[in-house]
C-alpha cells in the first residue's frame, strides 16, 4: 500500500507546485486544466485555466492536487505534509524555500529526537513539517 498526500487550492494550484518542484526537486508529471475535460462545463469561465489535478514527483514521494472550484473550498487544517530528509543541510534548505512568505509555527531547530525539525504554513496554506531525525 502506498499513501500519498492530495492538497485542494484556491485557485493558485499552478503556482504551488511549480514552487514546490522548485524546492523539493523531483518533476511535474501532470498539470491538467478543467478546460477539455468533462469538468469543464461545471466550473465557471473564469476558472477553466485552473487545474483539476497535478502530480510532483520526487524521488519515492508522490504530491497531487487540485483547484477546488468556488463553493467547494475550505481552509487547509487538521493535517501537516510531512517531509525526513538525512541531511540537515537539505532540512534547512527546503524549510527555508516552502516558507518563504509563509508563516513559521515552530522554527527549525535542534530537538531531543531531531537534528532538524521545525513547521510552517507555506504562503499556499498547506501546513508542513520538516525532519532531520537523528542518527540511530
Amino acid at each position: 500500500m502506498r499513501m500519498n498526500p492530495y492538497l485542494f487550492f484556491k485557485g493558485d494550484c499552478e503556482a504551488a507546485f511549480k514552487h514546490y518542484q522548485k524546492v523539493l526537486g523531483g518533476k511535474i508529471t501532470a498539470m491538467l486544466p478543467h478546460a477539455g475535460t468533462p469538468a469543464e462545463a461545471s466550473v465557471p469561465a473564469e476558472w477553466r485555466n485552473k487545474i483539476i489535478h497535478a502530480c510532483l514527483e520526487a524521488d519515492d514521494f508522490t504530491l497531487m492536487a487540485s483547484d477546488a472550484p468556488p463553493g467547494h473550498q475550505s481552509d487547509t487544517k487538521g493535517f501537516s505534509v510531512s517531509i525526513n530528509v538525512d541531511k540537515p543541510a537539505d532540512a534547512e534548505r527546503i524549510f527555508a524555500g516552502l516558507s518563504e512568505g509563509g508563516t513559521v509555527t515552530l522554527k527549525l531547530d535542534e530537538t531531543f529526537f531531531a537534528q532538524r525539525f521545525g513547521m510552517l504554513v507555506d504562503r499556499f496554506g498547506t501546513p508542513w513539517m520538516v525532519n532531520c531525525a537523528k542518527p540511530t
